[in-house]
């Protein structure tokens, strides 16, 4: 974004997982108005004790859906993952087989309960869920990020993905 001479007011980034592994790590280092959005309490909690004072981050402990409801997840580090998708990184990739030991139930919102319309950077990692933040997206950020795909996963919305960039004028 520096490269490009974009300014950049206002980042999101909905899946964070751990605080260091933030894709806007950098922004909120600078300054920048960030939200964060994460599911798991575990990694909440690191975020919390990372950003919790920081007076230009906001912290959301909601996973981002189609819908408002309470949804289950099956931990699987980095990938964890709604349990109602078709696929997942760790089903795909890491060969990860459902466990009742690994399932916890969150609270689910839509993302534009949250969304101002004034984020300029946003970046979705959700293992899956990334068209219910699209969908639900009142801003026009200048940069979306968004996982899609990655060895033998494929993203069940990818369709809706890319037809929904097309139609916003996003490369």
């Amino acid at each position: 974004t520096k490269r490009l001479g974009l300014t950049i007011s206002h980042v999101a980034e909905v899946g964070v997982y751990h605080p260091e592994t933030s894709n806007i790590l950098g922004f909120i280092t600078d300054g920048v108005r960030a939200d964060l959005f994460e599911p798991d309490p575990e990694s909440i909690a690191r975020i919390c004790d990372a950003f919790g004072n920081t007076s230009h981050v906001r912290i959301y402990p909601y996973a981002i859906y189609k819908e408002t409801a309470r949804i289950r997840l099956y931990r699987a580090g980095a990938s964890t993952f709604v349990a109602d998708l078709a696929s997942s990184p760790a089903l795909a990739n890491d060969g990860y087989q459902p466990s009742p030991n690994d399932a916890f139930e969150v609270e689910a919102r839509r993302f534009d309960e949250f969304d101002d319309g004034t984020i300029d950077l946003l970046s979705i990692d959700t293992e899956g869920c990334e068209w219910y933040v699209l969908m639900h997206l009142k801003s026009r950020p200048l940069v979306i990020s968004t996982e899609t795909g990655w060895k033998n996963y494929r993203n069940p919305f990818l369709k809706e993905i890319g037809e929904w960039m097309l139609s916003n004028d996003y490369v």
